[in-house]
């Protein structure tokens, strides 16, 4: 068996929604020290819903792919259903991560919660904290 899915190698070799938004409504950016991976997501949100989502990553072959997955999931989607992505999701997409590669979908995960309170925080609407409780701020 091959050591990355077709999938992952697809989303690695030709990472969809690479790039910054300008003026961005909501950003997050999460780091391993362990590994040196350092991913961050750029949200545009209207009325809930967010309509552009982009992301820059800095790390290894695992990481882009799951950044890029992430931003493919939750693009379009309202925020409440943004923030119940998890990690096991997308690598779940990606037709599965090694053991030792997971962390990199649970950096695409936090990034995106942190983008999200970022958001909520910018424009003082209320939150339930709860949602951001496993998410350094």
């Amino acid at each position: 068996m091959a050591l990355y899915s077709e999938k992952v190698m697809d989303h690695f070799r030709n990472p969809r929604n690479v790039g910054i938004i300008e003026n961005a409504d909501g950003v997050g950016e999460v780091g391993n020290a362990k590994c040196g991976d350092i991913m961050k997501i750029y949200l545009k949100i209207d009325g809930d819903i967010i309509t552009d989502v982009k992301f820059e990553t800095f790390g290894c072959g695992s990481a882009i792919a799951s950044s890029s997955m992430a931003t493919e999931l939750i693009k379009g989607k309202p925020l409440s259903e943004a923030l119940e992505l998890t990690n096991k999701a997308v690598a779940e997409a990606l037709d599965g991560l090694p053991a030792y590669k997971m962390h990199c979908s649970v950096l695409a995960e936090s990034a995106i919660k942190k983008a999200i309170l970022d958001y909520y925080k910018k424009n003082g609407r209320p939150y339930d904290e709860s949602l951001f409780a496993d998410i350094d701020d």
